[in-house]
């Protein structure tokens, strides 16, 4: 079992910058994949980025490369979405998840566990 607790979101003029956190307890965090996903108000939850549990390999949505780094340390548990030159549509609820597997990264099945979110809103 994983615990997760996002954190870090807040309001935003666009084109700043924001960092979360998600804080993870429980079972060996070093060895799950994280994800960041994010749900707009009417949308679907949608993939944002992921790494591997060594953290050799990242994976990113095409509209935020370039703007969005995902980190991680495993000696204090926590990975990060470090979100620069945010913009409007970039509002969301932001979630991380954990899962066993590196395959299917983007998709929500894979990941067995959740945070339970942090608003992030970018005013134009």
């Amino acid at each position: 079992q994983v615990q997760l607790v996002e954190s870090g979101g807040g309001l935003v003029q666009a084109g700043g910058s924001l960092r979360l956190s998600c804080a993870a307890s429980g079972q060996i965090f070093s060895s799950y994949t994280m994800g960041w996903f994010r749900q707009a108000p009417g949308k679907e939850r949608e993939f944002v980025a992921a790494m591997t549990y060594i953290g050799g390999s990242t994976d990113y949505k095409e509209s935020v490369k370039g703007r969005f780094t995902i980190s991680r340390d495993n000696a204090k548990n926590t990975v990060y979405l470090q979100m620069n030159s945010l913009k409007p549509e970039d509002t969301a609820v932001y979630y991380c998840a954990a899962s066993h597997y590196w395959s299917g990264h983007t998709n929500s099945q894979p990941y067995s566990y959740w945070g339970q979110g942090t608003q992030v809103t970018v005013s134009s």
